[in-house]
C-alpha cells in the first residue's frame, strides 16, 4: 500500500511520465470510454488501490505530445492502453506502479528509439537511474516487474541486477492486434508461465 506521502512525493517527481493501474470503468460496448478519467487521482480513497509490489513498464512515451495531466501516460484513448484495463482489472496486479525505462524521449517507432539507445548507451544508463529513483521512492523492495514487449524486456533485463526484482516477466505489448479478450489471456499465461502460478 501506498502512503498520502509517498503518493505527493511520486505525483511531484514522476507523475509526467508514470501512473498507476487503476482507470474509471469503461461504458458499456465502448472499451475505449473513460481512459482519460483521472479523477480517481483526486480521491484519497484511491491509497488502498495502490501497490508497490508489481510495476508495469513500458519502453517510452509514444504520444509526440506532453502529458496533459499527472498520471496521464497508459490513461489516453489512443493506442492499446485499454487492454491494459481490461486485462488487469480485478486481477491481482490491479493498483501496479506504471512507468516507462526511457523518460522524456518520445518516439513512435520502437525500431528508431532502440537504435537510438544502442548509439547513446549514456541515455539508457540515466533513465535506468531515474527508474532506480521511482523504485526507492514506492520502497519497493524486489518487486515483480511486468514488461510490455520485447524491447523494454531487453532493455531491463540488461540493466538491472537480478536481485532488485522478484522476477522480470515480458508480456506482449498491448499495442498487438489481439482483441481485449485474447490479450487478457494471452499476457495472464505469459505470467503463469514465468511464476508457475494460475492468477485469474
Amino acid at each position: 500500500m501506498i502512503d498520502l506521502q509517498q503518493f505527493e512525493n511520486i505525483k511531484q517527481k514522476h507523475s509526467s511520465y508514470a501512473s498507476w493501474a487503476v482507470w474509471a470503468d469503461e461504458s458499456e460496448n465502448e472499451p475505449k470510454s473513460n481512459m482519460d478519467d483521472l479523477s480517481d487521482f483526486d480521491d484519497a480513497g484511491v491509497l488502498s488501490k495502490l501497490r508497490n509490489d508489481v510495476v508495469m513498464v513500458g519502453l517510452n512515451f509514444s504520444v509526440l505530445r506532453d502529458a496533459p495531466k499527472p498520471f496521464f501516460n497508459f490513461h489516453g484513448k489512443g493506442g492499446g492502453a485499454f487492454k491494459i484495463r481490461y486485462a488487469f482489472n480485478g486481477s491481482p496486479y490491479y493498483g501496479a506502479y506504471m512507468t516507462d525505462i526511457i523518460k522524456q524521449l518520445k518516439e513512435v517507432d520502437a525500431k528508431k528509439m532502440m537504435q537510438h539507445l544502442k548509439a547513446h548507451p549514456e541515455v539508457v544508463a540515466s533513465n535506468v537511474d531515474v527508474f532506480r529513483e521511482e523504485l526507492r521512492d514506492l520502497r519497493a523492495t524486489a518487486p515483480i516487474i511486468l514488461a510490455f514487449g520485447n524491447d523494454t524486456y531487453k532493455v531491463l533485463r540488461e540493466n538491472l541486477d537480478k536481485d532488485e526484482y522478484r522476477k522480470l516477466i515480458k508480456l506482449t505489448h498491448y499495442s498487438s492486434w489481439l482483441s481485449k479478450e485474447k490479450y487478457k489471456e494471452k499476457v495472464f499465461k505469459e505470467i503463469e508461465g514465468t511464476l508457475g502460478i494460475r492468477d485469474e
